[in-house]
């Protein structure tokens, strides 16, 4: 009798664990991304995990500071409008100018006039950036091209060169000019 228990419990699992590697169609399924994907991925996944502020705004700030600079560069509009609003309530009293050029953000259609706010938010904003981080690394980039060679800046969470101001046209224009580490 306790054999028999044994035996069909014995059973019982491995049919289980068998059902278990199999989907309904009898067949095994695996999606195995390709390295291209994984880098579009990567592009476009801000990460700050690496840094690290001393205070909550700022830390939000740049987290939307880098989607949006994440949007410029894929020359999508609409994704800079969304972040910027989400911006907006981010910022303290004493950050007055940097809200009032994400509303701008938030409220414009237009791609250009979008990269040249960004290079203005990107001019106030940086000091803050930097006088706040308080663990990590960020990297001051620019771009020598930039609206007609007069060249601008922006800041970003890795070395690699995605650069905001011309997307696809031109997305490895630019250089590190500084490294922040704390």
């Amino acid at each position: 009798m306790k054999n028999r228990i044994l035996n069909f419990g014995a059973i019982f699992l491995m049919t289980i664990a068998l059902m278990s590697c199999v989907d309904n169609k009898g067949k095994q399924s695996v999606e195995i991304d390709t390295p291209e994907e994984v880098k579009k991925t990567e592009k476009e996944t801000a990460d700050i995990a690496d840094q690290d502020f001393i205070d909550g705004m700022t830390g939000k700030v740049w987290h939307n500071y880098l989607e949006i600079k994440i949007a410029l560069t894929n020359a999508d509009a609409g994704q800079v409008q969304d972040v910027a609003q989400s911006m907006i309530a981010s910022f303290s009293e004493e950050r007055a100018e940097l809200k009032a050029i994400a509303q701008e953000l938030s409220e414009t259609e237009e791609l250009e006039k979008q990269r040249k706010l960004f290079a203005a938010f990107t001019e106030k904003a940086g000091p803050m950036f930097e006088d706040a981080l308080s663990g990590g690394t960020i990297y001051k980039k620019f771009c020598p091209m930039a609206f007609d060679n007069k060249g601008a800046y922006w800041y970003a969470d890795i070395e690699e060169i995605n650069n905001p101001y011309f997307g696809d046209k031109m997305p490895d224009c630019g250089s590190v000019k500084k490294t922040i580490k704390k």
